[in-house]
């Protein structure tokens, strides 16, 4: 059985949109507050951040933020800058995300390091962070205000992770989980969990939304390690093979190299741990991919934590958003049929 790799860009977009209607209005109000909240005399700032802020993107953490608000019950305004300030962290992450890893494309465009230069891209990165928690001491939670930091801490532990295990082959599953449950699940998983916190919902209630969305953080981001080898350029945003190319390790090389045969693992040192690419070498890793079940059983791993996001959200009564939200895990998993 092979790996089934979408050929149309709007193949599961259908799946997140019961979601995006019901948080349309105050994504509007979101919106409106990212475009005023990257005005700046200084006008290198505001064309940065716009050129990635409105380069597309679903903007899936913010909409949880809302999502998460509304399937509690809250009724509030500050919800809006709470799921602004998640963008900011988000945004931010990619600007310097896109330095560390010498990054041309991001989001089908070229990245902003590309167009005014590395220091630009982690100063207005900086920015954008800052404003962020501007956001959150302005919405006076002190509990949001410590989800939110949190995270931010741990993102960041997250990139010097992966910047300690880059090009190390040797990586285990298990070393690898443990860097995209910092740099990306905990996102996703404070973005969930402040909803809850203003609708001052129990603990348990806070937990399941929180539980909900690291796993579904992890699941997107396995999904995406498999859309690299796999995916279209147009649907990835960037190029196919980057990740090859930038010598990163994702669980389908660290499947392919577990399984591998002497040869296979030798491949894998030389064009990740050297960096020794050749005319070729993309298309040999794809085979070994194919040969020893990496994209599959990728897959199968977020269709895994896919479930448990599920399950988290058992403890609500059936709702439009409780339904809304199951469909959005079926979104990021369906990304790879």
């Amino acid at each position: 059985m092979g790996v089934v790799i979408p050929l149309e860009d709007k193949s599961a977009d259908h799946l997140i949109e019961p979601l995006m209607a019901l948080v349309a209005d105050d994504m509007d109000r979101v919106n409106t507050t990212i475009l005023s909240r990257t005005g700046s005399e200084v006008t290198m700032i505001p064309e940065v951040a716009n050129h990635l802020i409105s380069s597309g993107g679903k903007r899936l953490r913010p909409i949880l933020t809302l999502a998460s608000a509304g399937l509690c019950g809250y009724a509030g305004a500050g919800h809006v800058k709470l799921a602004a300030a998640v963008e900011f962290m988000h945004t931010a992450t990619l600007l310097h995300d896109d330095v560390v890893d010498e990054s041309d494309m991001r989001r089908g465009k070229a990245a902003a390091r590309m167009l005014w230069g590395n220091e630009a891209s982690v100063l207005v990165g900086d920015f954008l962070l800052g404003q962020a928690f501007k956001m959150m001491v302005e919405v006076g939670s002190l509990p949001c205000l410590e989800v939110l930091s949190s995270a931010a801490v741990v993102i960041a532990e997250g990139e010097v992770m992966q910047l300690s295990a880059a090009k190390d082959t040797e990586t285990t599953e298990e070393a690898y989980l443990a860097v995209i449950r910092a740099k990306t699940s905990a996102l996703f998983a404070a973005a969930c969990e402040v909803g809850p916190i203003l609708a001052a919902r129990s603990r348990a209630e806070i937990a399941a939304c929180r539980d909900y969305g690291a796993n579904l953080g992890i699941a997107f981001q396995l999904i995406d390690d498999a859309l690299d080898y796999g995916g279209s350029s147009a649907r990835l945003g960037k190029n196919t093979g980057d990740d090859f190319r930038e010598g990163k390790i994702t669980l389908p090389v660290v499947l392919s190299f577990r399984r591998g045969s002497t040869e296979e693992r030798d491949f894998w040192r030389r064009t990740l741990e050297r960096g020794e690419i050749a005319d070729g070498d993309l298309e040999f890793a794809l085979a070994a991919m194919k040969k020893r079940r990496a994209l599959e059983d990728t897959i199968e791993r977020a269709r895994h934590y896919g479930a448990m996001a599920r399950d988290a959200l058992e403890l609500f009564p059936a709702s439009p958003w409780r339904h809304a939200l199951h469909e959005a895990v079926e979104f990021a998993i369906s990304r790879a049929h």
